[in-house]
């Protein structure tokens, strides 16, 4: 009798790796998002066009200072968000561009405002994909 790796070795590998490429898909927003992703160049056009345009960056303190933010950008790292759901009550109604550093914790940030039933927008790739357009970052403290 083989044993039971020898036997489902490949279906196992197989099954690891459609999960992982799953997870992956998900953890992207690419897969099951109750949110809208938007490129760089749409969110710049929202930016300039959108009155009604809420923007949320959910990093931390440091790299809000250090590596710029988008004007006018709210911050509530995203460890916190469901805490501070209640300071974005005046912004319910209104779409929140949401964004970090690369585009994960923007996602995670994004679903926990679907879910609380806001109407985010996640930037994606981050401040980083952001910055590679060339489009602007602003330095100074709010």
């Amino acid at each position: 009798m083989k044993p039971i790796f020898e036997k489902y070795g490949n279906f196992i590998a197989g099954t690891f790796v459609v999960l992982l490429g799953l997870y992956f898909l998900y953890s992207k927003g690419i897969i099951f998002a109750n949110f809208e992703n938007v490129t760089p160049r749409e969110a710049y056009a929202m930016v300039r066009s959108d009155r009604n345009l809420t923007i949320l960056d959910v990093r931390t303190r440091g790299e809000y200072l250090q590596d710029g933010h988008l004007a006018d950008a709210l911050l509530i790292p995203v460890q916190d968000l469901k805490e501070r759901l209640s300071e974005l009550e005046p912004y319910r109604s209104k779409r929140i561009l949401v964004y970090c550093r690369s585009g994960h914790r923007s996602v995670e940030a994004s679903r926990i405002l679907a879910n609380a039933g806001f109407h985010p927008l996640n930037l994606e790739g981050g401040i980083g994909n952001w910055k590679r357009h060339g489009f602007p970052v602003e330095r100074e403290i709010p």
